[in-house]
């Protein structure tokens, strides 16, 4: 009963005070904490910002609002209708802050709760194609967003050359004494032989031939809401909304969406890249990306699939290398299973690259 009054109190911040509030877990999410509310018998989604990942919530805040305000107007240049379902809506404070700061220096925020929406964790051709098409809208109605760019809300997030870096010094540091592992020696060559490869967005980028955009950041099927017709409403949870390579974005729905496996699987003849999924998901989002990506991110999209998949190989080894400080684990080896996975998925993405590369022409109708 406390803990509910204490969250009443904090809904009070952004709406008046109601007698019949009602409030509910929301979720499954591993950074914030999210409730629906009912108040003043209007639905919201209320939640408690992780701000030991983000650090900077007021700037984080900022970065959502400038996002949602700029695909509102260009939903309204287009006559939409419904656009409330469309794109998320923050709550000011009563003071007009876009969070809360509670006495124990916890922020929240809240937001328009989205009615007869529904999101999916699985996928299916049908609907990679679908969020495909999600998220090339999304990075379309930004890439004309005015003003200074986004802030970096999790910095070198997606930099290879950066998570590179980290592993390097966790091999020489070797603090849980994994190195002597034949199998983890062995794995820390299959990186560094492929390290300068990887690095290539960072290179291009820095010769003026990649730009960096306003990415997502997070692009998996479930970030994307759906009415009842299975029709894209709109994309959420924004809070890794910021610069970045739109190859990144691409490579990480792939990484996630077109596995045939489990991101941790221990049966590696489950996994890797669906075909079918890649294609589907390429189509969508050329349909809505093709207005504004340069020939070079286009070239660049399948590579994307690899890097991002490689990536993640190198954060879940170098967690297992440190001893687990990073991921939750469920049993010791966690980490080198999730690990063997994602090289096992990379394997069969650079076996199946000339196949992707020709799907990504011939969907750019080039």
């Amino acid at each position: 009963m406390k803990e509910t009054n204490r969250l009443k109190e904090i809904v009070f911040q952004f709406v008046n005070r109601d007698d019949h509030v009602e409030l509910k877990p929301l979720g499954k999410g591993h950074i914030n904490d999210s409730y629906k509310v009912i108040a003043g018998g209007n639905p919201y989604v209320l939640q408690r910002v992780n701000h030991h990942i983000f650090k900077n919530v007021p700037q984080l805040q900022n970065n959502i609002y400038r996002v949602t305000s700029h695909i509102r107007g260009k939903l309204e240049e287009q006559g939409a209708t419904d656009i409330d379902r469309k794109v998320l809506t923050l709550l000011p404070t009563h003071e007009g802050k876009l969070y809360h700061k509670d006495d124990e220096g916890n922020y929240w925020r809240m937001m328009h709760f989205i009615t007869d929406s529904k999101s999916y964790d699985e996928i299916n051709p049908e609907l990679a194609y679908r969020a495909g098409i999600a998220f090339g809208e999304f990075q379309s109605m930004l890439a004309d967003i005015p003003g200074e760019p986004l802030f970096e809300t999790i910095p070198d997030f997606h930099n290879m050359e950066a998570r590179l870096k980290t592993f390097r010094e966790s091999v020489k540091a070797d603090k849980a004494g994994r190195m002597k592992d034949k199998e983890v020696a062995n794995l820390v060559k299959e990186i560094e032989d492929r390290a300068e490869e990887m690095c290539k967005a960072e290179r291009l980028h820095r010769e003026g031939k990649l730009p960096k955009r306003i990415n997502h950041c997070d692009t998996k099927v479930n970030n994307i809401l759906f009415d009842n017709e299975d029709r894209v409403l709109c994309v959420v949870d924004l809070d890794t909304v910021m610069p970045g390579y739109v190859l990144s974005d691409f490579g990480d729905f792939i990484r996630t969406g077109a596995n045939t496996g489990a991101e941790d699987d221990k049966n590696l003849d489950n996994v890797g890249v669906d075909l079918a999924i890649f294609e589907a998901y390429t189509k969508g989002y050329l349909e809505k990306a093709t207005t504004f990506l340069t020939e070079v991110e286009v070239e660049n999209l399948a590579f994307g699939a690899k890097l991002l998949t490689y990536m993640q190989t190198v954060r879940f080894f170098t967690d297992y290398i440190d001893g687990d400080t990073y991921y939750k684990i469920a049993y010791p080896e966690h980490n080198l299973v999730r690990t063997r996975a994602q090289f096992k998925l990379l394997l069969s993405l650079e076996e199946n690259f000339q196949e992707m590369q020709r799907i990504v022409k011939e969907a750019a109708g080039k």
